[in-house]
């Protein structure tokens, strides 16, 4: 009879919790996949005698995560979060000792994982981290194995449960964003401090990984070009219906001829786009690759389940045998690749603007657009009463992003324009 994998948990959140529950009530399952029994040995956690709903008894507990290093495991299962402190220095105790990592820390991956790669393959020990990026999607398994042979032009995905969650709401329910968000964390699907969802840091850390999974490339977070949604207003989702289009945070990854461009922001995206029904804390990856064509993963990017799911896949890879590159390919045979400037790419544009109802308004603003060489596709101007501003809504033709932001510049110079204009791209997906 095979040995049982032994493995030690640190962590018992919500993921931590519903990892030991699936491993207990998938056991018989788990068993036969991969020929072996998984056996929890050790966890370590803050609150020792908290309820969490799973069996501990006969478990060992040690109060300090690192101690986990010493309770004989064979693999380690990091599920504390952070980029730095307790986590780091677990995940990196274990790959010099040779033990087995899996983690659901997109942020340390995202930070640190070139170093905690190399680590890991200096010491013949795996790296795994489906679970770091859009829960229980397999996106990263796929990208290595099941579309392994193709060259990915571009990766488009809703990488945020929360913020699609909330322009879902603003969407179906015609609130504005302070409203569905103040909601959204009275019901506990937003932290109390939110902006690590809304201001798309969370999508750019999961979009990082993706980029290096895709290209080959060290994960750098750092050229990632970040926006949120909190300007998404009612209107502009009306508008966008008004177009036939529907707004979605997306992170995009896509190979130019400049280099890698790493982007996290806004987008409208057609109605009959198969992204664009991807409702509520729902996630979406979508991939275009030189043999496959196009592909759409969908799924729970969040909770204990999903979550769950992508970390008890690694442990099986694992208990199989399993020994591949954390990246696709080895960490030194990454390459530093140019990353592109936001400033360089093109694209369509959708603009809202609220400007005094004066003769003339109209002129300036496309006199603007014309020096910087930007046509206009439509323009829609609704009724208004004389007590408030004109609205305008504007999309262009394909235009360069820096004409573009140097229009804007001028435009929110106009003493006739009342406040900020509001710009997002449209992508087509």
């Amino acid at each position: 009879m095979s040995t049982p994998l032994k493995i030690a948990v640190a962590g018992l959140g919500t993921v931590g919790a519903g990892t030991l529950k699936l491993l207990a009530e998938n056991a018989d399952i788990l068993r036969m996949r991969c020929g072996r029994a998984i056996d929890v040995v050790a966890v370590s956690a803050r609150e020792r005698g908290k309820d969490r709903g799973v069996d501990l008894s006969g478990v060992k507990w040690v109060d300090d995560p690192l101690a986990l290093l010493d309770c004989g495991a064979d693999v380690i299962v990091e599920l504390m979060g952070g980029s730095e402190g307790a986590a780091r220095a677990l995940v990196e105790g274990a790959l010099a000792k040779g033990t087995h990592v899996v983690s659901a820390n997109k942020a340390l991956i995202a930070h640190h994982g070139l170093a905690l790669a190399k680590l890991a393959e200096d010491n013949h020990a795996v790296l795994a981290f489906e679970a770091a990026v859009a829960g229980g999607i397999p996106i990263i398994q796929s990208l290595r194995d099941g579309l392994g042979a193709n060259r990915f032009s571009r990766i488009a995905g809703i990488l945020n449960g929360t913020g699609n969650y909330i322009l879902t709401t603003m969407q179906k329910q015609g609130r504005d964003f302070d409203d569905v968000l103040a909601e959204a964390q009275a019901l506990g699907y937003a932290e109390a401090d939110p902006s690590f969802d809304v201001d798309g840091i969370d999508a750019a850390h999961k979009l990082a990984i993706l980029t290096s999974l895709a290209y080959g490339v060290p994960v750098d977070i750092a050229s990632v070009h970040i926006e949120g949604i909190r300007s998404i207003s009612a209107a502009d989702i009306t508008h966008a219906r008004e177009l036939g289009y529907r707004i979605k945070l997306l992170g995009i990854t896509e190979m130019t001829s400049a280099g890698v461009l790493q982007r996290v922001h806004p987008c409208l995206v057609r109605e009959a786009a198969p992204i664009a029904a991807i409702d509520g804390a729902f996630n979406a990856i979508h991939l275009e690759g030189n043999a496959v064509g196009r592909v759409l993963l969908e799924g729970a990017g969040a909770g204990a389940g999903p979550t769950a799911s992508s970390v008890v896949a690694d442990i099986l890879q694992i208990a199989r045998g399993a020994h591949y590159y954390p990246f696709t390919v080895k960490s030194s045979d990454m390459k530093a690749v140019k990353h592109a400037a936001i400033a360089d790419m093109t694209s369509r544009y959708y603009l809202r603007l609220s400007v005094k109802d004066e003769p003339g308004v109209l002129a300036q603003i496309t006199a603007i657009f014309a020096k910087a060489g930007i046509s206009v596709q439509s323009l829609i101007q609704h009724d208004h009463t004389p007590d408030t501003p004109a609205r305008i809504v504007m999309t262009t033709h394909d235009t360069k992003e820096s004409a573009m932001q140097q229009a804007l510049q001028q435009i929110a110079s106009l003493a006739t324009v009342l406040e900020a204009p509001q710009m997002i791209r449209m992508e087509s997906l």
